[in-house]
């Protein structure tokens, strides 16, 4: 991991666009709570197919308007080439420079993919219609995408999306660190050169994070599941265990280099405060 090392630190917190009018002054109250830890940027999710478009547009204006970096992600995936340029083109209207861009998921009974078909040629199109007026983030898969045929198909899919002009990464959350060197050092032996900063779930419900995990990929391993398989119903000890891990999980990867942390906070400031406090940062 020595080009990680080099790179400055640089911490973000992920949202998802709320529907309601008292989610989004929920938003607005974690944003604010989160905000004297001096984020880098704060990102807004995407629904599948662009079924949150608006919602992830206004979610990203209130977020600039309090003074907040911000940075929507967009997904390609059963969206036409006109349909991603006019979502672009507002993006740039409206001053933002920072995206993350994935494929994405179709939506439900929905069955053709659209003009794109991978986050590559996301990535590609962006930086034809646009040069160099984002920064954009894509998607990393230390424990491999659910979907990818094999761990090298997925290494080589990160690679496409890196040549076709990526700056930086984020992890899908995982709770093995060794999975995430790992990763780091197989991409910089293919020479990529990009921070690669790891995604973090802290621990509220375990039901939540199985359901999460099991559609992700992302491995619970077998002795977490079972300790809090074990605490049933006792919410509690649920999270003072799953503070204790991912606090351990965080200082591990700082310690070893990772160029940050990016925290998938569920518009919760709780758990990522309390982590925070923890670390010492």
């Amino acid at each position: 991991m020595q080009s990680q090392k080099k790179l400055p630190r640089t911490f973000s917190f992920e949202f998802f666009p709320p529907n309601t009018a008292e989610g989004l002054e929920k938003l607005a109250q974690t944003a604010k709570q989160l905000a004297p830890l001096n984020p880098k940027f704060f990102s807004v999710t995407y629904g599948a197919g662009g079924s949150t478009r608006e919602r992830t547009l206004r979610a990203v204006m209130d977020l600039r308007a309090a003074g907040y970096a911000a940075a929507p992600h967009i997904s390609c995936i059963g969206s036409s080439r006109d349909e991603i340029r006019d979502i672009l083109r507002g993006y740039r209207e409206n001053g933002i420079r920072h995206l993350v861009a994935l494929r994405g998921d179709l939506p439900s009974g929905t069955a053709t993919a659209g003009e794109f078909h991978y986050a590559n040629e996301l990535v590609a199109f962006i930086r034809g219609e646009f040069a160099d007026h984002f920064h954009i983030e894509v998607a990393a898969y230390p424990e491999y995408h659910p979907q990818a045929k094999n761990a090298q198909d997925d290494l080589l899919n990160f690679k496409r999306k890196v040549e076709a002009g990526a700056h930086s990464a984020i992890t899908q959350y995982f709770y093995n660190a060794d999975c995430y060197f790992h990763f780091v050092d197989e991409c910089e032996a293919m020479g990529l050169d990009l921070p690669i900063v790891p995604g973090i779930m802290p621990i509220g419900k375990f039901s939540q994070l199985a359901r999460f995990s099991d559609a992700c990929g992302a491995e619970i391993p077998r002795w977490m599941r079972r300790k809090l398989e074990g605490f049933g119903d006792d919410a509690d000890s649920i999270r003072e265990f799953g503070l204790d891990v991912v606090t351990r999980l965080c200082d591990d990867l700082l310690a070893a280099g990772a160029p940050g942390l990016h925290f998938y906070t569920m518009n919760q400031a709780g758990l990522t405060g309390t982590i925070w406090q923890r670390l010492g940062l």
